[in-house]
């Protein structure tokens, strides 16, 4: 009877354990995939991001750079805007960054661009080390924090990348592209930017040679005292559209451009040989201002409100995964 009762027992035992020690194995190997297939997608999407490259032309040393586009907007971001903006505001930028070099990539996979102000301004970490000693630590980790962040986001108009121009601060209002560059653009649209009075480059004096005006502008102004020159129409926003000197006529860009003016609201007073400048603003004005967004940012507002502000009718958008395959392949 003992002998029964054991047998009993220990089949009873089998019928339970066996299950167990089957199903157990696969549980704890399908809860050990699923991570790991996770962890897979998420450095796939990683990798295919990485192998989006920059060719960079470094004006200095005469060189071609291949360099990943986090990296680049890295050196883009750093450069083009002061560290010590808010984080929002160098979100903003990084978009902007972003949006602008994509665009380029997309229209023309082989693009070559330059380190200066003819597309954007790019340092490699080397020189930022030069540029920002004891400070390279904080302002790097920020910069790349504003990177990081905005992961993938680009800004479109109508479902297609935009220009995202930008420039450092206007006169309290920003320029509609078509008073500028003549070409009307939907999304680059006047609007109020109070905040730039609060840059140091708000107000700027410049002194020029009478000489040197001659020679740039192609007139003889001689040596007179006073104002120089007229005004013969302003933009709806207080920059020279057109302007006479010296018995010509100038755009409010020429004249910028050709005596390399901060902005096109300006004012020239001559005394004898030399002139004075005073101009209003810092850049062409048009797209987003740089310290508006630092100053949108610091009333609490974000990268997102900063971008759909500056540029008007837009959203911001993610290049997705396929698209960055897409684009590395080409």
């Amino acid at each position: 009877m003992k002998k029964a009762a054991v047998l009993i027992f220990l089949f009873a035992l089998v019928i339970i354990i066996i299950p167990a020690v089957v199903v157990i194995p696969f549980t704890q190997k399908a809860a050990q995939e699923q991570p790991q297939k996770k962890v897979s997608q998420t450095q796939n999407s990683a990798a295919r991001h990485a192998l989006i490259s920059v060719t960079v032309y470094r004006s200095t040393e005469k060189r071609t750079d291949q360099v990943a586009l986090n990296d680049y907007l890295i050196g883009v971001v750093g450069s083009e805007m002061p560290a010590k903006f808010r984080i929002e505001a160098l979100k903003a930028q990084a978009i902007a960054a972003r949006t602008y070099i994509m665009a380029r990539i997309i229209e023309n996979p082989n693009v070559r661009v330059t380190d200066t102000v003819q597309n954007q301004v790019y340092h490699s970490p080397e020189e930022f080390k030069k540029i920002w000693g004891k400070d390279y630590g904080w302002k790097m980790k920020k910069v790349k924090q504003a990177v990081a962040e905005t992961n993938n986001q680009v800004v479109t108009y109508g479902g297609k990348l935009i220009s995202p121009v930008f420039f450092s601060t206007s006169n309290g209002q920003t320029e509609n592209a078509k008073d500028y560059w003549t070409t009307d653009v939907p999304y680059l649209k006047s609007v109020s930017s109070p905040w730039d009075k609060l840059s140091p480059k708000y107000k700027i004096e410049k002194t020029l040679r009478a000489a040197d005006v001659e020679q740039a502008l192609g007139v003889s102004i001689g040596s007179n005292k006073g104002s120089l020159g007229k005004v013969i129409r302003k933009t709806a926003t207080d920059h020279v559209a057109l302007y006479e000197l010296g018995g010509k006529q100038f755009t409010g860009r020429q004249i910028r451009e050709k005596l390399n003016l901060s902005s096109t609201d300006f004012q020239l007073t001559q005394n004898g040989d030399t002139i004075k400048a005073l101009t209003l603003g810092s850049g062409h004005d048009v797209g987003l201002s740089q310290y508006g967004a630092e100053g949108m940012a610091r009333e609490g507002k974000s990268a997102k409100q900063i971008i759909t502000y500056f540029y008007q009718g837009t959203q911001i958008s993610k290049m997705t995964v396929k698209k960055q395959g897409a684009i590395a392949k080409k």
